[in-house]
């Protein structure tokens, strides 16, 4: 999988660390960094979770042409 630059974005937008920002998502910090790095996907029900948080839409994390293009 490839890097999800947009929610490392998202993170250094709020000027958080990975540690914070697992914390303020309430899931720990080798989990989100693992989501970070695109080497993991939450479950459908953390992502839903999580957007709300975030303001986004949950199945961001699913999108294989976001994945594919986050990167160039």
């Amino acid at each position: 999988m490839k890097q999800r630059k947009w929610l490392k974005s998202i993170r250094e937008d709020k000027n958080m660390t990975q540690s914070e920002f697992a914390e303020y998502l309430n899931i720990p910090v080798t989990t989100y960094a693992s989501w970070e790095q695109g080497n993991r996907n939450p479950s459908i029900a953390k992502a839903k979770e999580v957007s709300e948080q975030l303001n986004i839409e949950w199945t961001i994390f699913f999108d294989i042409q976001l994945l594919k293009t986050s990167t160039d």
